[in-house]
């Protein structure tokens, strides 16, 4: 489940009590892995997968409570703003013309000379410093994306940068201010989560949004012409996450340029990425053995080729980043092929999906029977694709007669249940459950429709959801199959 996707009095779920709350419900649902959509910022269409930087925070998921305990905020600021009307949907303009006031009010009473602040802007400053100015520079242009800026911004030159660090000093300050208050946040979840027992699998994207803080302050890293328009983006072909496939609009990296300065960036990435999380999953995983891309102009995604990544000379660089903290490979979809040999010499685990298990081929890979090892992850379904009972509802009994057999049960009211507990019962290492198939939940609170804008990453979860019967039964299945 997503951290905005927790309840809160806010318009989104927040770093606060209520994480906290689930933390106690899944100790209390003798669960060990809470696995969160990715936390940076995001941007138009306010995708986690398109974020603004590979290494900041969201600031939507500073809770504001904790902000008057520290003395920065007061209540009735908080309640003097409109947060929406509907607890179980995230109103994103809403959020976008709200928070960022209430924050800058927080701001106006931080003490920046705090030497904690000072410490982390230094500890931080290779990420930080660009993306305070990037955030600051936006404000100052409307938002528009860092294409359209003045040339000499856009281009950094040293003149500009100078010019501009100097006029949005304050500006810039906030935008550290909010990635402390984050930072500091999350440490405190995270500490708690795993002294209770919970470890939280992280989720990274593969690649950077254009718009991007990274993109701006490293042209280099990715393949770009010399104006740093785009001829290529990234995407994937039909599959069975879009039938017409997906055109996500992302730079390509430049692997060249990257191997030849050792992977320096993702090396920085994963090292970061592996302080926050205690399990990293790669997003995408397939994009790092071959990768999809589509011509600019072009809208047809079959109109796109495959490329060569880098393959184990990355990912020797990401294990070695990594330390202690494990990988997993999202290699799931109809490309799975292509990144298994891979995955067989690296050890990663990668990750099977229930719900495309029952197409009536009794050698579909995802089914349990045919599962060849226990190290990997499975999952009823990903955010996505449908819920379970979303996936299911327009099935006919004749496409269901199979699944039917398999689960032996015979109603679709009994579905999501006997997934959860094919799941549980197989030899998969690790099992994850989307919150919206524990509350047997439809369609109406599907994560995202792959290729579309404007309804997506909304879904909120509502306060005391899960009745006592449905713990105990939770409890159960997870005690019955030593989960």
């Amino acid at each position: 489940m997503a951290i905005t996707s927790l309840p809160s009095d806010y318009g989104i779920g927040t770093l606060g009590d209520a994480a906290f709350n689930f933390v106690d419900l899944l100790v209390d649902l003798k669960q060990r892995y809470w696995q969160i959509l990715p936390i940076g910022p995001t941007s138009f269409g306010d995708s986690p997968y398109q974020s603004i930087s590979a290494f900041a925070g969201n600031p939507y998921l500073i809770d504001l409570d904790d902000l008057v305990r520290d003395g920065l905020l007061m209540e009735s600021e908080i309640r003097s703003y409109n947060w929406g009307a509907d607890e179980k949907d995230v109103d994103y303009a809403n959020l976008f013309e709200n928070r960022f006031q209430i924050l800058k009010k927080a701001f106006e009473r931080f003490d920046t000379a705090k030497p904690s602040f000072r410490k982390f802007e230094e500890d931080n400053d290779c990420w930080l410093a660009d993306y305070a100015l990037f955030m600051a520079v936006k404000g100052k242009e409307n938002n528009r994306e860092w294409m359209a800026w003045e040339p000499g911004i856009r281009n950094r030159t040293p003149e500009a940068l100078q010019e501009y660090t100097e006029l949005l000093k304050e500006e810039i300050l906030f935008w550290k201010f909010c990635q402390y208050k984050f930072y500091e946040q999350w440490k405190f979840l995270k500490q708690y989560a795993n002294t209770r027992g919970i470890q939280i699998i992280g989720d990274i994207p593969l690649y950077m949004a254009m718009d991007s803080a990274d993109v701006w302050a490293d042209r280099k890293l990715f393949l770009l012409e010399e104006d740093g328009s785009q001829q290529h983006v990234a995407g994937s072909p039909p599959d069975n996450f879009s039938e017409e496939g997906q055109k996500w609009g992302n730079p390509v990296y430049d692997y060249s340029y990257m191997e030849e300065h050792q992977f320096d960036w993702w090396r920085h990435r994963i090292e970061k990425n592996a302080a926050l999380y205690d399990v990293i999953r790669i997003d995408h995983f397939l994009g790092v053995v071959r990768y999809y891309t589509i011509p600019f102009q072009e809208k047809d995604c079959c109109n796109g080729k495959w490329n060569k990544g880098p393959g184990k000379k990355l990912t020797d660089v990401m294990e070695e980043s990594a330390g202690d903290c494990r990988i997993i490979a999202d290699n799931a979809g109809s490309a799975i092929a292509g990144s298994r040999k891979l995955l067989a010499r690296i050890g990663w685990p990668g990750s099977k999906i229930l719900m495309f298990a029952f197409d009536g081929n009794t050698g579909n890979e995802n089914l349990p029977h045919n599962f060849e090892e226990n190290n990997i992850v499975v999952y009823t379904g990903t955010h996505d694709n449908d819920t379970v009972v979303g996936y299911f509802r327009d099935k006919t009994e004749y496409e269901l007669a199979y699944l039917y057999e398999y689960l032996n049960i015979g109603s679709k009211e009994e579905i999501p249940d006997a997934l959860i507990r094919l799941a549980y019962s197989s030899i998969a290492d690790v099992v994850i459950i989307p919150m919206q198939d524990i509350l047997q939940l439809g369609n109406e609170a599907r994560m995202n429709q792959p290729s579309t804008v404007g309804q997506n990453w909304k879904w909120r979860v509502g306060k005391d959801t899960l009745s006592e019967e449905r713990r105990a039964w939770i409890r159960t299945i997870a005690a019955v199959y030593r989960r």
